[in-house]
This record gives structure tokens, C-alpha cells and sequence, in this order.
């Protein structure tokens, strides 16, 4: 069994996990870890074994001793915040989007008489814009800039009047 390693909160990181968990205003993870913080904390003499601040706290022991290590190692924001993740790259940027907008409200290819979904994917690869992309990714863009392919006039659709 792993020995725990004690942690000693100054009056003034005290203070601010205390207005973390009283004002409420920070997310539920964000309070639970100053809770923590504040439970695993030794400088107020009590002495409590991870398995009863999670018990308490409805969280794993886990939870506990990452939240411990990583305030003693990188501070108190690293153990209240999470570093933001990468993501994956969106596949369709801002200058894609409207050069496929631009194509959903130009002129059908000859033979149709409307633009649909998949052509207009068909359209995006062969212009080489993106290497491959789904026609739910197009039409999701669509939908987001409200155009419809599928009516009898070319072009993006208007906003509907709205209603007196």
C-alpha cells in the first residue's frame, strides 16, 4: 500500500476553495475537486484516509489521489481545471463553407434540374476542396446556413416572415 502524501493548504488558498464551493458559481466538477482540496487538507489538524473523503464526496479513491497529486505537483488550477483537450481538426473551415454555399446557390449541373446533397459532396471532392467528407457533413452545413438544395429555385432559402 501506497504511503499518502500529506498536503497543507495556506489561509489563502484555503479561503479560496472555500468561496469556490460556497458561491456556486463554478461548474459541479470544479466544486467537487476544491471540496476535495479542502477535505485531503491537513493545515486544520483533521486527518482523513482517501476512501472516506470519497465515500463523502461520491467519487472514486482514484479521484481523490489524482486531485492531491496534481495540486502538489502543478498547484491549485491544475487541480481545480483541466487542460483543454486538443479535438480533432474540423474538416470543413470557414472559406470551405462558403465556397459550398456558393455552389448549393449556383445553377444546377446539367441533367438536374436542383441541386441535392450528393451531388453537391460530388461537387466538393472533384473541386478538390476536401479530400472526402459525408453527405451528412454537408448537409449539416446546409441546414446551419439554412439553404435547400432541394427547391425548385437555386440558392439559399430566406428566413420566413415571421408571423403577426
Amino acid at each position: 500500500m501506497s504511503k499518502q502524501i500529506p498536503l497543507y493548504l495556506t489561509p489563502e488558498q484555503r479561503v479560496e476553495l472555500e468561496q469556490v464551493v460556497k458561491s456556486g458559481n463554478a461548474a459541479a466538477r470544479v466544486q467537487t475537486r476544491a471540496r476535495i482540496l479542502l477535505l485531503t487538507d491537513r493545515s486544520q489538524g483533521d486527518f482523513r484516509k482517501d476512501a472516506e473523503i470519497a465515500q463523502v464526496l461520491l467519487c472514486t479513491q482514484g479521484t481523490v489521489l489524482t486531485i492531491r497529486h496534481r495540486f502538489l505537483k502543478d498547484g491549485m488550477q491544475a487541480a481545480l481545471f483541466e487542460n483543454p483537450r486538443p479535438g480533432a481538426i474540423p474538416k470543413i473551415t470557414g472559406d470551405i463553407e462558403a465556397q459550398i454555399t456558393v455552389l448549393a446557390c449556383s445553377d444546377p449541373p446539367e441533367g438536374h434540374s436542383r441541386w441535392t446533397v450528393r451531388l453537391l459532396r460530388e461537387r466538393v471532392i472533384e473541386l478538390k476542396l476536401v479530400d472526402s467528407i459525408s453527405v451528412p457533413t454537408i448537409w449539416e452545413r446546409l441546414k446551419k446556413i439554412q439553404s435547400s438544395p432541394g427547391k425548385s429555385k437555386p440558392g439559399a432559402s430566406e428566413n420566413p416572415p415571421p408571423s403577426t
